[in-house]
């Protein structure tokens, strides 16, 4: 059977970063509407991927039509119903993100988002994308999720979309990339990797990325059958970023090259272990935001915002899971990963704004909050992710009170909402049919309410060791800054803290202090935040001399000394929880 819509993507010059699309619509209505969405599915905020997209032209046969633009993504074109309408245009690709259209000589990337326009009225029949090969590329190749109609052993062809959602959810990767195979529970999964440098130890993170699959399908169905039937990672390595965007049959990622595994090297660096949580993260995604799903997003409005209050679950549960499943698969030990867990919890406390907002409202607000953050964020906001996912640990401890746990109230869910839309709800049935008792109670405080989360008494349960360490300097004046070698950018300055109380200000050069005073004053430069304690001695006061739009300021700042972060440490009593 023949698709309804036809996408043909090439590239005459990838040197000038721009994708040439050919769109046929075999059978289109009288007054056609087509547009680009302004958003992508898994990264919450309205991005206008039209602003890339130029040179619209429509024709019919030989005769050209006219195309009306009808606002800033919607064209409509006047045709006839009974004949093949062909679209053509460019769009500029150069993005090296995970959420939009990059091209250049090394490597192409997009998402059906930025390049691919939805042809109104058709967007639940079959859609077929073919991919060109770039001229003197011969060494390139192709992985995506979309199954295959027609290609080549490089990958170059036609493939498949059952209706247009499915096609915008399979993004391309195409370049000279490393890839390798495993299959896991009768699924098989393939891992590319582009831009690796020669000491990059392919085979290692093959291995370690099956055990997080074997792990992560064993908690959502133990011996039944998985959710999809193939997998494909894609992850672009770069100098320096990191980042994932889930698909229902592959994910996106992006990290730096110092991330990845070394030939010869058998111990794990902190930044492979984040790495290995990153897949983890967009891995669990493929069940939870994917197929179960808010009910808001049971079908996509891809022209506008689409809001939902449950992202502290999707994506804060998934964040709970991600670590916990590297302990699971063997690649993290639970000292470790309650190292990593005491982060969390600090990340959370240094964040005035989890006194200002829920997860619920935080989950709402993401269209015009998470994504554009500001040096006032951490005071008015606070993440769906980190303290979504200390939402899920609460959960997870106190449920292990009661006899199950939250993969077990997971996997309920699945079955509940037969992996489909789900409801605030049906969380709260899940968690009654599970334990024999209502949950309104700590679902109204930890998701809707602003206090504390009861942590230390969950986690003192569960055999785990609290100890109070000395916080260090940043925390406990409440800044966030960024040092140079010129010295110190002060970046955020945290509600009810010491240096707001002094009137630091986003924005400020901190230059130097004065410490003593009369005769025995003396200044001292600081180009490091901590050097601040070396001057100060065992005094608590000082005077910051501070820069602000070339004017120089002396501000009068008390040093608190009882800040302090938790350190997590596995007891003898450590209970089966990790």
């Amino acid at each position: 059977m023949s698709a309804a819509v036809t996408y043909r993507v090439s590239s005459a010059d990838p040197r000038t970063h721009l994708l040439d699309i050919e769109m046929t619509i075999a059978q289109p209505a009288a007054e056609q509407k087509v547009s680009l969405p302004t958003w992508i599915p898994g990264s919450y905020m309205v991005r206008e991927f039209s602003r890339h997209l130029q040179g619209l032209q429509a024709k019919q046969g030989r005769t050209p039509l006219a195309t009306r633009q009808l606002n800033k993504n919607t064209w409509v074109l006047r045709c006839q119903a009974d004949r093949p309408l062909t679209l053509r245009y460019q769009v500029y690709a150069f993005d090296n993100s995970v959420r939009a259209a990059y091209l250049d000589g090394q490597r192409c990337f997009f998402n059906g988002t930025s390049v691919c326009l939805q042809a109104h009225g058709l967007e639940h029949q079959a859609h077929d994308i073919e991919v060109a090969a770039p001229r003197r590329h011969g060494h390139w190749r192709v992985a995506t999720g979309l199954p295959a109609v027609r290609i080549n052993a490089a990958g170059w062809g036609r493939y498949r979309a059952e209706i247009y959602d499915e096609l915008i959810d399979s993004p391309f990767e195409m370049g000279d990339f490393w890839s390798g195979q495993f299959v896991v529970s009768g699924v098989p999964h393939r891992f590319v990797v582009s831009g690796a440098p020669s000491s990059f130890d392919g085979e290692r993170l093959l291995a370690d990325t099956q055990r997080i699959c074997q792990a992560a399908i064993r908690l959502w169905h133990g011996r039944g059958k998985p959710a999809h039937r193939h997998y494909v990672f894609m992850l672009n390595v770069v100098g320096d970023g990191y980042g994932g965007l889930e698909h229902r049959h592959s994910t996106a990622l992006i990290a730096s090259r110092r991330d990845l595994p070394r030939l010869g090297e058998s111990a794990a660096s902190e930044g492979y272990v984040t790495l290995l949580g990153l897949i983890s993260h967009e891995y669990f995604h493929t069940w939870n935001v994917k197929r179960l799903r808010p009910q808001e997003f049971a079908r996509y409005d891809l022209q506008t915002e689409n809001y939902t209050e449950l992202l502290w679950f999707f994506e804060g549960f998934t964040s709970y899971f991600d670590d916990l499943l590297l302990v699971r698969a063997g690649l993290l030990k639970p000292a470790a990963y309650l190292e990593r867990l005491a982060k969390t919890i600090a990340s959370v406390a240094q964040t005035p704004g989890r006194k200002v907002q829920s997860v619920a409202q935080s989950s709402f607000d993401a269209w015009v909050k998470y994504y554009r953050q500001d040096e006032n964020t951490p005071n008015a906001t606070v993440s769906y992710y980190t303290k979504g996912s200390l939402v899920a640990l609460c959960l997870d401890l106190a449920l292990r009170a009661e006899g199950t746990e939250l993969a077990s109230v997971m996997r309920g869910l699945w079955k509940r909402c037969a992996a489909g839309p789900m409801s605030e709800a049906d969380v709260l049935a899940e968690l009654q049919a599970q334990t024999g008792r209502s949950w309104q109670r700590e679902i109204r405080a930890w998701v809707h309410g602003t206090g504390e989360l009861p942590l230390a008494t969950l986690l003192r349960a569960q055999g785990v060791i609290i100890d109070a360490v000395r916080a260090p300097m940043a925390q406990r004046l409440g800044l966030r800054v960024s040092e140079t070698a010129n010295g110190i950018q002060i970046k955020t300055v945290l509600r009810d803290g010491a240096a707001e109380q002094a009137g630091m200000a986003a924005g400020d050069e901190w230059l130097a202090v004065e410490v003593g005073s009369g005769t025995k004053a003396r200044m001292w430069r600081l180009k490091k935040l901590d050097e601040l304690g070396l001057w100060l001695g065992r005094g608590q006061r000082c005077r910051a001399l501070v820069c602000r739009d070339q004017q120089l300021y002396w501000l009068d700042l008390r040093v608190p000394q009882l800040a302090s972060n938790w350190t997590l440490k596995p007891g003898a009593e450590l209970k089966g929880w990790i």
